[in-house]
């Protein structure tokens, strides 16, 4: 039997002690600034980010640069670890715009050259928590095809895109076009960003007109489409760990509630029928664990099958997240129902991810694409 080579070797699922260390560091923060109180809070005020719980999650800590090179002020980890973030990011649906920008724009800036140049400044700002910049795409996006891109007349670019999220609390817009890639300043003359009332209050989605609005050229047309497709690949591959983090403390969740709810003088989760559907959404919160480990590791060791493992974490990720958050609700009987238990944030931001960067229907068609499967 020959060696496996680089592109047959298998994935790495299991958690290093670094990744590990990340989380305890993440998971204590959040516990601390970012409990179910506060989230219900801030959703309802005008401004669901905390800006200070930003700074600590970015900069403190320094998550928002785990995908930067440190020669350009990041930490040079991987997604990898940027998908433990994830993970602990959806255990809490907390409102902070991580997934937007310190992987979706930050990746598809690394995409282009980073030689003295505006990019280099720009991914600098965004790995020390600086600045938040956001892909100026539908969060249904599924590719660069679907991206809507604006138009640029006489140097200024004017286009309309809907549903972008994070646009509230983004400094720089990552603006698709006909004539490449620019970075406009959302304060910047001709920006107006609208916010709309999304499904889910923890991801803010906006508006965003471009009227004359002057900005920087980062790439051409073929350069701008290669890096937005890295972008939105990245951007669904680690949704995926978010969606895990969702199914995992809904799991957890229900469980303890399970145990300590009494009926008939014993806990209802002695009785046969729910310790079935429970041990059917463990099983499915493993197989989901796998799947979004697997993109994780594939996106961060540059795998040639890439494309196939974040369609396969998605296709099964989407759905697991939704079914987890839907029997914590039923489970959870009548309190789950109300607006203070906080399981239905969870159903939203689940139902929310679930058309983010692609359906399920989507990348299981991109599976059924990239699979040769054998003649009858």
């Amino acid at each position: 039997m020959t060696a496996p080579t680089e592109e047959t070797r298998a994935p790495d699922l299991l958690y290093s002690e670094a990744e590990d260390d990340l989380r305890a560091a993440v998971r204590s923060l959040l516990t601390d600034r970012c409990d179910a109180p506060t989230v219900l809070a801030r959703v309802e005020s005008d401004t669901p980010y905390d800006p200070r719980l930003w700074k600590a999650l970015a900069a403190d800590i320094g998550t928002a640069g785990l995908l930067v090179p440190e020669r350009l002020g990041g930490q040079g980890a991987s997604h990898r670890e940027a998908a433990v973030v994830l993970e602990e990011l959806g255990r809490s649906v907390a409102p902070a715009p991580y997934l937007t920008s310190a992987v979706v724009a930050t990746e598809t800036l690394l995409a282009l050259p980073t030689q003295d140049g505006p990019v280099e400044g720009l991914l600098g700002d965004l790995a020390t928590g600086h600045k938040v910049a956001v892909l100026a795409v539908p969060f249904s996006a599924s590719g660069p095809g679907a991206a809507q891109p604006a138009g640029v007349v006489a140097g200024e670019v004017e286009g309309r895109m809907t549903g972008v999220a994070d646009a509230s609390a983004a400094d720089v817009l990552l603006v698709p076009t006909t004539d490449g890639l620019y970075a406009v300043e959302t304060g910047a003359e001709g920006v107006t960003v609208e916010p709309v009332v999304p499904l889910d209050l923890t991801r803010p989605l906006a508006t965003v007109t471009l009227a004359g609005a002057v900005g920087i050229r980062l790439a051409d047309g073929a350069s701008a489409v290669a890096a937005v497709r890295r972008g939105l690949l990245a951007g669904a591959g680690l949704l995926a760990s978010e969606q895990l983090g969702i199914a995992e403390w809904c799991l957890t969740e229900t469980v303890r509630h399970t145990r300590e709810r009494h009926q008939f003088n014993r806990p209802i989760g002695s009785f046969q029928a729910l310790k079935h559907r429970m041990a059917q959404l463990w099983l499915e919160v493993v197989s989901a664990r796998a799947a979004a480990r697997n993109a994780a590791d594939a996106l961060a060791t540059g795998s040639p099958d890439t494309p196939l493992a974040v369609a396969v974490a998605q296709a099964y990720c989407s759905k697991v997240a939704v079914h987890a958050a839907e029997e914590c609700i039923q489970l959870h009987g009548g309190i789950g129902m109300t607006w203070e238990h906080p399981a239905h944030l969870y159903l939203k931001r689940a139902k929310a991810d679930s058309i983010a960067y692609g359906t399920a229907g989507h990348h299981r068609g991109t599976v059924a694409e990239l699979v040769e499967l054998p003649a009858p």
